[in-house]
């Protein structure tokens, strides 16, 4: 018996046939599948057949090629006027063992936008898993992981993401990274602004992780959860109610909810893809509508960004109010006056903060409503008001050096201690 996974209210729910025609897939997985990789293609004939080349040539750490019974690819070519199709129908043909599945579909202008399409793959990658009994409570992990058209996951792109979810996380977020060529064809000034912006991104999570750091999420990390090297569990999946369908931009709404959902998402390193840094838009709000922005923007228009004081404020506080909230879920009593400062440093009503504590919410959901909240009462905005980008990165390399530099002394009286208690335990063998 076939399940077919259908949307209702944001929840993910089974209805029971023998063939679902709205199934994209009807070969049944192989019951050796751990992994289910999703990619939505729209006009991508120019970088459609390296994209699939680094799919299926992925490798474990010591470089052997993965088990093709391991993992498989849907990709759906929707609303195309290229040869897009034809490319994956032909790699498919030449590697007949690559668990490649080819979907065609044209859609009506409600349904042909990124955070649709991205919705019925990964419900359908789920729907799949949940046959092989990968998705449910005490269950062996199956993996939902989502790339695009015009990029290249890197060789051990899957066998990162595994290493990640294997060691306790929900959810992976991988490194995206511009290819170098489109990046030396961009104007010099987006070339720029691209550069500056996603250093100044670094710095940011870098200040985060010594401030408000999760022991899931610990340094070295970065700030990326995009669709172009995202990775969820099924269990996950499910629990979080699966892809929102909004338009633009569904990964970040996505990350919202398994943020609130409790997810526990890694920011990894370790798994990295490179994209296009085209600025032909294909999807609405993309990194490519991002490109043509900055490029309207011109040298004359600053680029502003939140400042390295505003954040340290923001990671300090928020630290002291997961404190709080972690002592109130183990019973603690709290009243509007033990909220008052932190309400008063967020620039938010201390009784609203107070009600919000009481509910029962993830923090991250909490946390989320609060800056949301921050943005309708404007306080927060006129007390930090936005800064150059290069100032903010000056500020913050400033402070981070303080935080580098503590860090070392603490891991050299690390060292100490441990040879002393050494000499102590074994004598000094240095005479």
């Amino acid at each position: 018996m076939n399940n077919s996974c259908v949307q209702n209210a944001g929840a993910i729910s089974y209805v029971s046939n023998q063939r679902d025609e709205r199934n994209l897939v009807h070969a049944d997985p192989l019951d050796q599948c751990e992994m289910c990789i999703i990619v939505p293609v729209r006009n991508e004939a120019e970088l459609l057949e390296k994209s699939l080349k680094a799919l299926a040539y992925q490798v474990d750490f010591r470089d052997r090629l993965l088990d093709y019974r391991r993992y498989e690819v849907i990709l759906l070519v929707n609303n195309c006027t290229d040869d897009s199709a034809e490319i994956a129908h032909r790699f498919a043909r030449q590697h007949p063992d690559f668990r490649l599945h080819v979907i065609e579909r044209t859609l009506p202008p409600s349904e042909a936008y990124i955070g649709r399409i991205r919705q019925i793959l990964m419900d359908e990658a789920y729907r799949r898993l949940a046959n092989l009994g990968l998705a449910g409570l005490g269950q062996k992990h199956g993996i939902i992981a989502s790339t695009d058209g015009d990029t290249q996951v890197s060789p051990t792109w899957i066998a990162a993401t595994q290493l990640e979810i294997s060691r306790g996380v929900d959810a992976v977020g991988g490194r995206i990274i511009a290819d170098s060529a489109s990046c030396e064809a961009l104007d010099p000034q987006v070339k720029m602004r691209y550069l500056r912006g996603d250093y100044y991104h670094q710095l940011m999570v870098e200040l985060e992780a010594y401030l408000d750091a999760t022991p899931h999420d610990a340094w070295p990390r970065h700030a990326q959860h995009y669709g172009a090297s995202l990775a969820v569990t099924a269990q996950m999946y499910k629990k979080a109610g699966g892809m929102p369908a909004v338009r633009t931009p569904e990964d970040v709404a996505f990350y919202q909810a398994l943020l609130g959902a409790g997810a526990r998402f890694r920011h990894s390193p370790l798994v990295q893809v490179i994209t296009s840094a085209r600025q032909t838009v294909r999807v609405e709000g993309g990194f490519a509508a991002q490109l043509n922005t900055w490029q309207t923007m011109g040298q004359q228009q600053a680029f502003l960004v939140e400042s390295a004081h505003a954040l340290e404020t923001r990671f300090t506080t928020r630290q002291h109010l997961r404190d709080l909230w972690r002592r109130i879920l183990n019973g603690y009593q709290h009243s509007v006056k033990d909220i008052g400062n932190y309400a008063n440093i967020l620039g938010i009503g201390a009784q609203w903060l107070w009600a919000e504590l009481a509910q029962p919410q993830t923090f991250e959901r909490m946390f989320e409503r609060i800056e949301t909240r921050q943005q309708q009462d404007g306080i927060w905005q006129k007390r930090w008001p936005l800064v150059h980008l290069e100032q903010a990165i000056a500020d913050l390399s400033t402070r981070l050096q303080t935080f580098r530099e503590l860090r070392q002394q603490t891991s050299r009286s690390d060292v100490l201690r441990q040879i002393s208690q050494n000499h102590a335990e074994y004598g000094d063998f240095s005479r």
